[in-house]
């Protein structure tokens, strides 16, 4: 029936195999990601920000832009969950991809207090686009969820309140 093989064999296999799966299939560690590449930012009053400085806190990435429809309605589900965690180490960082010759600082801070953005927002950099997409030309909104310990454990395009929340949840457990 397995041509020549003993049936020792094979009940060694199938046990090692399910050791296997058992001891390394379970670990939620493995599904992390790789670590998310810190940066060294302007906040809008030109103070440096670091994605370092919030280790141990659960962060969100936020690539938004002023121009765009999805990431505004993105904001106010964003501002809610920075109320609902701020005391469980959680953090919204809104890394705004406006262009800084047309859209300014003064513009972008007039454009938060108005709808009462509570969280810090970035001006990106070239480096800050290339650690996080790469060569892709960035979709704007995207989140990128980092864990306690600084790994990159899910991204999402666009934007979808339930994902977010869920995702969250899970790393808060």
């Amino acid at each position: 029936m397995f041509y020549g093989l003993n049936s020792r064999f094979i009940i060694r296999i199938i046990f090692l195999s399910a050791l296997a799966i058992s001891v390394f299939g379970c670990n939620k560690e493995i599904a992390a990601g790789p670590p998310a590449p810190d940066f060294s930012l302007n906040d809008l009053a030109g103070n440096t920000v670091t994605l370092k400085q919030y280790r141990g806190s659960i962060v969100i990435l936020d690539f938004w832009a002023t121009w765009c429809p999805p990431c505004r309605a993105a904001i106010p589900e964003l501002v809610t969950m920075q109320k609902k965690y701020k005391d469980k180490k959680f953090v919204v960082l809104g890394i705004s991809m406006d262009d800084p010759h047309k859209v300014t600082n003064e513009y972008l801070r007039a454009f938060s207090e108005k709808i009462k953005i509570n969280y810090p927002v970035l001006r990106f950099d070239l480096k800050v686009l290339e650690n996080y997409f790469g060569t892709e030309m960035p979709a704007l909104p995207t989140l990128f969820i980092i864990d306690r310990n600084g790994l990159v454990r899910d991204k999402q395009v666009g934007f979808d309140a339930d994902f977010l929340e869920g995702a969250v949840e899970r790393l808060l457990q």
